[in-house]
């Protein structure tokens, strides 16, 4: 069963929150996190994105951007931009975008409930991107943002959450730039909740299978250099937030190609119409599963559909749009390996939406936008 741990939050005085509040750390790029806070000098991008206050030589997994992501972090708490709290407790979030809303429970989650996968992955990590993270933690000494986990709707929860919804006080209620309201109320019965969960079988990571496993990585190594561990340590403990299955919005996890691995765009189409229906779109976003849509340079966009028939709905793994992706068409067209390592493709959070790739594939510096 699931275990969850009320905390000493560190989080932003109450003044401070929309100063604070940053976009997560994966879904800009260097300059893109640059500009966002340049002026801005307590927006968290200069913790979880330290590089944006050093020159544009220095490689983002250079010994001196952890440094500086230590020394952001300690002044934002020594000036109480950051201030911890006194007593462990559990929060309630809320993200309302749009007509779309969603509650979650803020708290901490076991790492050996990740390891024995009660907390279930359903993605392979890039080890760069694992190692960055994982120095990150050990640098700042903190998780620096929660993994968003799922699990199945319960009623008891539901119930806990809509109490606590009436009566907690609200420590904070704002709308970020991107037109999304952040709620947070902490929660005035966190037991009630640490009880209810024990009952919930297992979480699923719908975003974070970096952040999880760099938080795994780095409880490990606080063990190791512990002598005297007795397993009560913060370390073994990842800042989480837990939505319903019912509640949620999934958004893609859209790719880029950076080459047609030495084919004209005429000899790739004529290889993805093998693979299935391809042709013309003016929808770039894919209507259903099995189903992606393709931006070429100078081509614009088409949609490969694949038959049903060809998927094997009782594979739970093999079966899902990001294996068919690689196993049909990345792998064998486009000579992508392992995607952990290969460095000719990347990843577009759908929050950007397609704009963002086919500005991308435009600019001349990828080949391929993949919509998913």
């Amino acid at each position: 069963m699931l275990r969850l741990h009320p905390f000493r939050a560190i989080r932003p005085h109450e003044a401070m929150a929309e100063e604070v509040a940053s976009v997560p750390y994966d879904v800009v790029n260097r300059q893109e996190a640059r500009v966002l806070a340049e002026g801005h000098v307590n927006n968290f991008l200069h913790v979880v994105r330290s590089e944006i206050d050093l020159p544009d030589e220095v490689g983002p997994y250079d010994a001196v951007v952890y440094e500086r992501a230590r020394e952001n972090f300690t002044r934002m708490m020594k000036e109480s931009v950051l201030i911890q709290e006194e007593g462990e407790s559990l929060y309630l979030y809320r993200q309302i975008m749009g007509e779309q809303s969603q509650v979650g429970l803020v708290g901490c989650c076991h790492i050996d409930d990740y390891e024995t996968n009660i907390i279930k992955k359903h993605e392979h990590t890039r080890k760069v991107k694992e190692d960055d993270r994982t120095r990150h933690v050990l640098a700042i000494n903190a998780n620096s943002g929660p993994v968003f986990l799922t699990y199945r709707q319960d009623a008891a929860v539901d119930g806990l959450v809509d109490e606590e919804m009436k009566n907690a006080p609200v420590l904070y209620d704002f709308t970020s730039p991107d037109g999304v309201r952040h709620t947070v109320w902490r929660v005035v019965n966190p037991s009630a909740f640490v009880e209810a969960f024990g009952h919930v079988q297992a979480a699923y990571v719908a975003d974070g299978h970096h952040r999880s496993a760099s938080a795994w990585r780095a409880g490990q190594e606080k063990r190791k250099a512990n002598p005297n561990h007795g397993g009560d340590e913060e370390y073994n403990w990842f800042l989480s937030v837990l939505f319903p299955d019912n509640q949620l919005n999934i958004l893609p996890y859209n790719r880029v190609v950076k080459d047609l691995n030495g084919q004209s765009p005429a000899e790739v189409i004529k290889k993805l119409q093998s693979v299935g229906t391809f042709e013309r779109t003016e929808n770039p976003e894919p209507g259903h599963t099995g189903s992606f849509c393709f931006y070429l340079a100078g081509s614009g966009w088409y949609c490969l559909t694949l038959d049903p028939a060809s998927i094997d709905s009782a594979d739970p793994i093999a079966s899902l749009d990001v294996a068919l992706l690689h196993d049909r068409v990345l792998g064998p067209i486009f000579n992508i390996g392992d995607p952990r390592t290969d460095d000719r493709v990347d990843f577009v959070g759908g929050i950007r939406g397609t704009k963002e790739l086919e500005s991308r594939v435009d600019s001349g510096e990828w080949a391929c936008g993949v919509s998913m």
